[in-house]
């Protein structure tokens, strides 16, 4: 007598285990990545606020060299509002617009001093390492309440 087995087809595919094991490293590779992502955005974002007050620096110097004296608002040298704001692109918005990123204000200013800040707004108010940004007439960096070190900021 002939021994007739048929042979089995074999299904391919993963089983529920071993489907939730690569859905469990997934997850925790993830949560690994995702505070390092929000770092480097935050720390992105934070490089449109000191452009920015490079930029309102060189108007104020510009401004220093045609009338001898320095702007005391913002809205002297061309801006729209004192204070103003910058959204993620680094373009002027309104201050209570909801993209927000930086405020830029000036304080302090005079015919021969000014300070400017980039106050965080928004999602960038969790960068408490540098948390507000500052610079003087005389180009003194600084940040206000920030746990980091101006250096490391600037």
């Amino acid at each position: 007598m002939q021994n007739s087995t048929v042979p089995q087809k074999r299904t391919r595919g993963f089983t529920l285990i071993e489907l939730m094991v690569v859905i469990a490293i997934v997850a925790l590779l993830v949560m690994v990545a995702m505070p390092a992502y929000d770092g480097y955005v935050r720390k992105t974002k934070r490089s449109l606020g000191k452009a920015e007050l490079m930029s309102v620096m060189a108007r104020q110097e510009q401004f220093f060299v045609n009338n001898k004296q320095y702007a005391t608002t913002l809205t002297g040298l061309g801006y729209l509002a004192s204070p103003y704001a910058i959204n993620q692109d680094g373009d002027e918005v309104a201050v209570t617009a909801s993209g927000r990123i930086y405020q830029i204000a000036i304080s302090n200013a005079s015919a021969t001093a000014f300070t400017l800040q980039a106050i965080p707004q928004g999602s960038q108010t969790k960068d408490t390492q540098c948390s507000t940004l500052q610079i003087t007439s005389v180009g003194v960096k600084s940040i206000v309440d920030g746990s980091g070190s101006a250096s490391d900021c600037w």
